[in-house]
């Protein structure tokens, strides 16, 4: 792609997440159902968090883009850096997993991850926004242009991370609620629940280890942004 559609999509892209992050957080107090919106608000779900994450993301592409096109070269290239990490190791493999994981339970159980309360609040096309058209983003993002991906060990270690603060934000919530952010982990023993995070983090890792894949069976080994 030109660098000037790239900055279009990247601008676009952005906007779009910006508004469906904005939509979902200003659900008028009096509409939410009080056993879903308690502590921790909307900043509980992963949904959101990954809503946020990648309205950052394609903003630090729309960024990087820019200062490509004013040739802005040195600036770029540390923008495209932080881009490139935000997108191998969080983007697309947490996207991925947001789609993957809530369909799947979705047609299991929907009572477990998003309870039918949530139809009069939250519009259809608003919970495809969340939870569907995340995952053909990624996947065109990829498709657009080659992202540099870093050292296995520094990815996953990064990954890891981050999850483990995740799993932790939930158990907080547990341990001054005593309700559990997602109806699903109520039905685990805590061997159980500890085995299901652990199923998680396997799955997410395998996403990363899926976007790497098709980075460089499309891009190539050395073909990458500058």
């Amino acid at each position: 792609m030109e660098i000037s559609t790239l900055a279009t999509y990247h601008c676009l892209a952005f906007v779009w997440y910006f508004f469906v992050a904005y939509s979902i957080t200003h659900i008028k107090t009096e509409e939410r159902p009080s056993e879903v919106f308690l502590y921790g608000g909307q900043w509980k779900y992963l949904t959101v968090l990954n809503l946020v994450l990648q309205a950052v993301f394609y903003g630090v592409s729309f960024l990087a883009d820019v200062l490509r096109l004013i040739k802005k070269l040195r600036c770029a290239k540390c923008v495209i850096s932080s881009r490139d990490l935000l997108f191998s190791v969080l983007a697309f493999p947490v996207s991925t997993f947001v789609c993957i994981s809530f369909w799947t339970l979705y047609t299991y159980n929907r009572e477990l991850v998003y309870p039918k309360s949530l139809d009069g609040v939250i519009p259809l096309w608003l919970n495809h926004a969340m939870h569907t058209a995340v995952l053909p983003f990624a996947l065109l993002e990829i498709l657009a242009l080659p992202h540099r991906y870093p050292a296995k060990k520094k990815g996953l270690i990064l990954l890891g991370f981050v999850t483990f603060l995740y799993i932790s934000w939930v158990l907080w919530i547990y341990s001054v609620t005593g309700e559990w952010v997602y109806p699903l982990f109520a039905l685990f023993s805590p061997l159980g629940l500890a085995a299901f995070f652990a199923g998680s983090l396997a799955i997410i890792i395998s996403f990363y280890n899926f976007g790497e894949f098709l980075n460089r069976m499309i891009w190539g080994q050395s073909k990458f942004s500058s």
